[in-house]
């Protein structure tokens, strides 16, 4: 009897750099996988309306949806400056009234929500605005920028001071920090799909070498910069250290009234 083709998955994944190791094996199977790539806050809302059957989404989602669950072992996230997740400010920390927070984020901007009220003791207004720092910062004090707009901007030439939320984060807690998971609705994966993501992961990280010069097109200067961001600033997998980390920010973010509900966290 001929074998009948399996349903391919639906994922949706993030356009970053940060987010390719996650994604690089996967893009060589699309005899398994329906894969699409959008900004995270894009990601987050198509999951929500049920689009993509598992999303890269940022963190802090899966306190919308008493349904989520996490795909256990596989996240993006910081064990300190992780460079690509900021607040540039044109003024000292404890002078910021206000910040522009980039529409392109969701667990960032809840993250400097946090850390503004537990590790700065400053209460700015917070304003959404497209990822554009020098208007941004034009406008504001300071601004949220993430992605590969914070990781390749020259701030310095924008007069402005970079502060990498990921070594805030870490310096606050004392734990690593999770930007994004896999992200689903319970039956959305089965064991052997979650060890094909597992072994994705695995080989991305492996690979991020290859990734670098995939990103770089030929610029020794933008492959060089990427390969150390890779190696250095991004920290992949979800153990029970990023758990505890995840569990206190979502717990944050909830008592500060930034999500509809506290949870435990939960896996596939």
């Amino acid at each position: 009897m001929r074998k009948l083709p399996r349903e391919l998955i639906k994922l949706g994944a993030v356009g970053y750099l940060n987010a390719r190791p996650l994604t690089w094996a996967l893009d060589r199977s699309p005899d398994r996988w329906d894969l699409r790539y959008d900004v995270p806050s894009v990601c987050a809302s198509l999951l929500q309306r049920g689009e993509i059957d598992l999303g890269l989404v940022p963190s802090i989602e899966y306190l919308q949806s008493p349904d989520y669950r996490f795909v256990p072992g596989i996240g993006i996230g910081a064990r300190g400056a992780v460079a690509s997740v900021a607040l540039f400010t044109r003024v000292p920390v404890e002078s910021i009234r206000s910040i522009a927070l980039d529409t392109s984020s969701r667990t960032s901007v809840t993250l400097i929500r946090v850390l503004t009220r537990h590790k700065y003791g400053i209460e700015p207004e917070f304003v959404s605005h497209a990822p554009d720092l020098a208007a941004m910062t034009r406008e504001h004090d300071a601004a949220v920028l993430i992605g590969d707009p914070a990781l390749e901007v020259d701030h310095g030439a924008l007069g402005l001071q970079k502060i990498d939320l990921g070594e805030e984060w870490v310096a606050m807690t004392g734990l690593p920090f999770i930007f994004a998971a896999w992200t689903g609705r319970p039956g959305a994966i089965d064991a052997e799909g979650i060890q094909a993501l597992q072994a994705a992961q695995a080989e991305g990280v492996a690979s991020s070498r290859a990734i670098a010069e995939e990103y770089g097109r030929g610029d020794a200067a933008a492959t060089a910069r990427a390969a150390v961001y890779l190696r250095d600033n991004v920290k992949y997998g979800l153990g029970l250290e990023e758990a505890a980390g995840l569990q206190l920010f979502l717990d944050y973010a909830a008592d500060l009234g930034l999500a509809p509900r506290k949870r435990r966290l939960e896996f596939f």
